[in-house]
């Protein structure tokens, strides 16, 4: 009789165990006002101390941004983005409703995957030369696409042996398109990967005009 109080325990323990290997390190960068809508950012391969910059800068629009490491979310077919989700939306300048995703190479093709499943949680989607050479059933992409969807790519990206090209882009989003689903795609002649402030491949232009791009379609999906 004894056995069944420590087996007990031994689940509470394994389930404590479980959800804090699901629970990910985050980083919370408030808006000026004290509380916002949430975007949820995911980093690239490199980790999220690389993209504090255009955290902050997203979050002085007026949003709460919560940056991940989109390596945390790789292999967790899905998981580990509505895991950071959800927590993002208990963030303590966070206010209530549906969340916008932004999104970096690795974390970008996290998000575009696997976020843009979620209707009910998400709002719509801005994804920097996402990682793209793991979608192998294109027209299966597309049916599951359920949120606005706007990607950026650097024609000159040749990234990791072609993770993150352009054409693979262009060809989800003209399938996307011809299904009547909202996917924009803006390729940059002269961008290559990681053209983002701070990074290896920065492109002052280029990255300007897709922030100012970023900051209209958060205004779309969130408001002010």
């Amino acid at each position: 009789m004894k056995v069944f109080p420590r087996l007990a325990v031994i689940i509470g323990v394994l389930t404590c165990l479980t959800a804090a290997s699901v629970a990910h390190a985050q980083q919370e960068f408030p808006p000026p006002q004290g509380k916002g809508r949430v975007v949820v950012l995911a980093s690239g391969m490199s980790g999220p101390a690389h993209y504090t910059t255009v955290a902050r800068e997203i979050a002085e629009l007026g949003y709460d941004v919560v940056l991940f490491d989109g390596l945390q979310m790789e292999g967790t077919h899905g998981d580990g983005v509505k895991t950071d989700i959800l927590q993002a939306q208990q963030m303590p300048h966070a206010l209530p409703g549906k969340v916008a995703l932004v999104g970096f190479s690795l974390g970008g093709g996290m998000s575009l995957y696997y976020g843009t499943q979620w209707p009910d949680l998400v709002s719509g989607a801005v994804l920097w030369y996402p990682r793209n050479s793991f979608i192998h059933d294109v027209p299966g992409f597309v049916s599951r696409l359920k949120v606005p969807l706007l990607v950026f790519a650097g024609a000159k990206d040749r990234h990791r042996d072609g993770c993150c090209l352009a054409d693979k882009d262009s060809t989800l989003a003209a399938a996307s398109t011809a299904a009547g689903k909202p996917f924009k795609l803006i390729v940059y002649p002269d961008a290559d990967h990681d053209f983002v402030k701070g990074r290896d491949h920065y492109n002052p232009k280029d990255y300007a005009d897709a922030f100012k791009r970023t900051a209209d379609r958060l205004k779309m999906y969130l408001g002010d």
